[in-house]
C-alpha cells in the first residue's frame, strides 16, 4: 500500500478503477462528493462533464459514482474508455451551504484501488470546499496525485475554477454560530499555511480581485511584546515577479526598486522601515485587477543588516485580498542560516491566486533566483 501526503503521486493502472472517499460525517451538515472531468486548459467542457449526486453518470458511464451515503462515496472510473480530450478527473468534497469547515471532519481520505491511500489532514481548515486529489494522464499511463487544497467560499468558486456556473444562493454562507461559553473566539477568516497545509487557491468573488495587500512584521521571542528592531537588524520584504508577458523583475528598497501599481509590473513596495518606527511593518501591494496580465509572484524577506537569526524574529507575512481570508505564513518554523528567505508564491492559475508556503532559506538573491528558475542576472546593490 503507497501512502501519499499532499503533493505526493503514485502510478495508477490503466483500465478500471475504484476510488473510494470516506470520511467522518458531521452533525447538520451534508458533504457532497464531486468528480470533474477536465481538459488541457484544466476546465469542464459543460455541464456533462461534472459527475455527483444529481448526475451519477457521465461520459457514457465512464465515471460513475456507485455509492453516495453519508461518510462515503464511491466512483468507478474506466480509464481506457475517456476521451482523448479529458487530461484528468479531479476528486472533490464540499460541505452543503457552507454550515461547517473541514476542521470539523476529523477523518477525510482517499483510496484508489487497493495500491493506493492518501489521508488529507483537516486540522485547522476552515474551508467548505477541497480539491481532494486528481487521476491525471502522464506519458502513455495515469497517475493520482493528492492535492489536498482549498477553496475559501465553498462550492461557488469550487466550480467557477473549473469552469462550472453555480447559483449564487448554492454559495450563500450564513453568519458563524457565537463560540463556546467560557472560551475565546477565533478569527474564522484567517487561514494559516503550515507544513501540514500548504497552499490556497482564492478565485474572484467580484469582477477581479481589487488590491492584494502584502505585509511583512516581525515580533519579540517569548518575552512578549513587539520585537525591538534597533539591534542593527533590518528586515525587508520584496518580490520577483514574472508577467504573462514574459517581463520578469524584482521589487524591493535595495536598489531603489519599489515598482509600480498601476503600470507593469503592477506591484509596489509602500516604503521601507529602516528604522523600526512603523508598528504596522512593511507592505507590498499587487493591483488585483491586473491580475490576468501577471504569472507569479515570490515574495521574500531578507536581513539586510544583522546576523540571520528567524526564530527570534517571529517574523510572519499576512496576504490582504478583498472579500477574502487573511493568509498567513509564518517565518519562525525553521531555522535557516542564511539571510534570505523565500516565503510564499502566488501563481495565477486559470485566473484562481494560488497561494503556496514555501519557507526555504538561500544565501541571496541568485541563490534564490536559481532555485525557482527566474533566470534574472543579479549584482550587488545598496540602499
Amino acid at each position: 500500500m503507497i501512502a501519499l501526503v499532499p503533493g505526493g503521486n503514485a502510478p495508477v493502472t490503466s483500465g478500471q478503477v475504484y476510488v473510494k472517499i470516506d470520511y467522518t460525517p458531521v452533525p447538520n451538515a451534508d458533504i457532497d462528493v464531486s468528480g470533474f472531468a477536465l481538459g488541457a486548459a484544466g476546465k469542464v467542457r459543460g455541464d456533462g462533464d461534472m459527475c455527483f449526486y444529481g448526475q451519477t453518470r457521465v461520459l457514457d458511464s465512464a465515471i460513475q459514482m456507485t455509492e453516495s451515503s453519508a461518510g462515503l462515496a464511491v466512483f468507478v472510473l474506466d480509464l481506457s474508455r475517456l476521451e482523448s480530450g479529458i487530461d484528468k478527473v479531479a476528486l472533490t468534497a464540499t460541505i452543503h451551504e457552507n454550515k461547517a469547515s473541514f476542521d470539523r471532519v476529523s477523518r477525510l481520505s482517499v483510496s484508489v484501488g487497493d495500491d493506493i491511500v492518501a489521508d488529507i489532514p483537516t486540522t485547522g481548515m476552515q474551508e467548505t470546499a477541497l480539491i481532494l486529489g486528481e487521476i491525471y494522464r502522464r506519458a502513455e499511463g495515469w497517475k493520482f496525485r493528492c492535492v489536498a487544497q482549498g477553496f475559501a467560499g465553498g462550492l461557488e468558486p469550487l466550480a467557477e475554477h473549473f469552469g462550472v456556473e453555480v447559483a449564487a444562493s448554492a454559495a450563500s454562507t450564513p453568519p458563524p454560530p457565537p463560540p463556546p461559553q467560557g472560551k475565546p473566539s477565533v478569527n474564522l477568516s484567517k487561514v494559516t499555511l503550515d507544513k501540514s497545509r500548504s497552499s490556497i487557491s482564492l478565485a474572484k468573488s467580484t469582477a477581479d480581485f481589487g488590491e492584494i495587500k502584502v505585509n511583512l512584521n516581525w515580533h519579540r521571542g517569548t518575552s512578549g511584546g513587539f520585537f525591538s528592531r534597533n539591534r542593527a537588524i533590518d528586515l525587508d520584504v520584496g518580490c520577483l515577479f514574472e508577467l504573462k508577458n514574459g517581463s520578469k523583475g524584482v521589487v524591493q528598497a535595495l536598489g531603489n526598486a519599489f515598482g509600480d501599481l498601476a503600470y507593469e509590473p503592477y506591484i509596489q513596495l509602500m516604503g521601507d522601515d529602516r528604522t523600526g518606527s512603523i508598528d504596522g511593518g512593511e507592505w507590498l501591494h499587487i493591483n488585483g485587477h491586473k491580475w490576468s496580465e501577471i504569472r507569479r509572484v515570490l515574495v521574500y524577506a531578507f536581513i539586510y543588516e544583522g546576523a540571520p537569526d528567524w526564530k527570534q524574529t517571529d517574523g510572519v507575512i499576512t496576504i490582504h485580498m478583498p472579500d477574502q481570508p487573511d493568509i498567513e505564513v509564518r517565518l519562525n518554523e525553521e531555522g535557516g542560516r542564511y539571510g534570505m528567505c523565500a516565503i510564499a508564491m502566488l501563481e495565477n492559475d486559470n485566473g484562481a491566486v494560488k497561494i503556496t508556503r514555501l519557507v526555504d532559506f538561500h544565501k541571496g538573491h541568485s541563490y534564490m533566483d536559481k532555485a525557482y528558475g527566474w533566470g534574472m542576472r543579479w549584482s550587488a546593490g545598496s540602499k
